[in-house]
């Protein structure tokens, strides 16, 4: 399908990037895309693009780099004279002004079952509660924090997810509903959902801290398992490769960095003692 309305996509992560790819495979390219500045990363603070800006790059699509949805952003963007913005995993807050650009209105994409697990970590606090499942959600954006009326839900099962493999799941499914919703939406075949702010949950971002395993507990974990190896467990497959999980073992840090539960038992797959390359273990 080609799509005949103008749109903006904005995003920047990893996340971002599968769903712009999806919609540009399936036909619906936007008519600008949006991401950060590039940022000095690493040791060396290499002047680094978004992985968006390489997709973009490597589309040929237009692109704009805006640091803050200033004035100068929202002359921009009005001029696209486009019928309604898309956004994934941006993480900037959108004036009243800019939301009040397109005709339409923006379309968020959430990766939670809104109103649960609002805000910056759903997929990373999903695992960490243990849940089932979840879903990718579509919304209109307003001036609250993943606030606005749903338009379509995608549920599916979490299982044993890793974040990074819940990550790429979750931008397939979102640019697959964005394709399906899209053209129920221009035609106004939807009618959006209210959320219920009685059963909404906040995430917030994780930091190096939350990353910390005991030793002593680690070592329970893997000797006697229960509760305390599913806990570790989930930790290891939320928050790996960011913020990292990691344990004090004879005065140096290791980082836990695969894991997996047989016979109730922690099993450490892989990991990473301070100044070496990770190493795997064989079973």
């Amino acid at each position: 399908m080609i799509l005949d309305s103008k749109f903006v996509f904005f995003g920047n992560t990893n996340f971002s990037a599968i769903v712009l790819n999806s919609l540009v495979k399936g036909g619906y390219s936007p008519a600008l895309v949006v991401c950060n500045p590039d940022r000095p990363t690493g040791r060396k603070k290499i002047l680094t693009s978004s992985p968006v800006k390489k997709l973009v790059l490597d589309l040929k699509l237009p692109l704009y780099q805006p640091e803050i949805l200033d004035d100068d952003a929202f002359q921009t963007l009005r001029s696209q004279t486009c019928d309604f913005f898309v956004l994934a995993d941006y993480g900037k807050i959108f004036p009243k002004e800019v939301l009040q650009i397109p005709a339409l209105g923006t379309i968020g994409v959430h990766v939670s079952f809104l109103p649960r697990y609002r805000g910056a970590s759903p997929m990373q606090s999903a695992i960490l509660n243990g849940e089932q499942e979840t879903a990718v959600t579509l919304y209109l954006l307003d001036e609250k924090l993943d606030h606005g009326p749903i338009l379509a839900v995608h549920k599916f099962p979490l299982d044993r997810l890793t974040f990074l493999e819940l990550q790429r799941q979750s931008a397939i499914l979102s640019g697959n509903l964005l394709m399906e919703t899209i053209p129920k939406f221009l035609r106004g075949g939807i009618e959006p959902t209210t959320q219920d702010e009685s059963q909404a949950t906040y995430t917030r971002k994780f930091t190096t801290e939350d990353g910390f395993v005991d030793h002593d507990l680690l070592k329970i974990a893997q000797e006697k398992g229960g509760a305390t190896a599913v806990e570790i467990d989930r930790k290891i497959r939320a928050l790996t490769p960011e913020p990292g999980v990691w344990t004090i073992k004879n005065g140096k840090r290791m980082k836990l960095l695969e894991a997996e539960i047989r016979d109730g038992k922690l099993i450490l797959k892989k990991m990473q003692n301070e100044g070496e390359k990770p190493k795997s273990q064989s079973f």
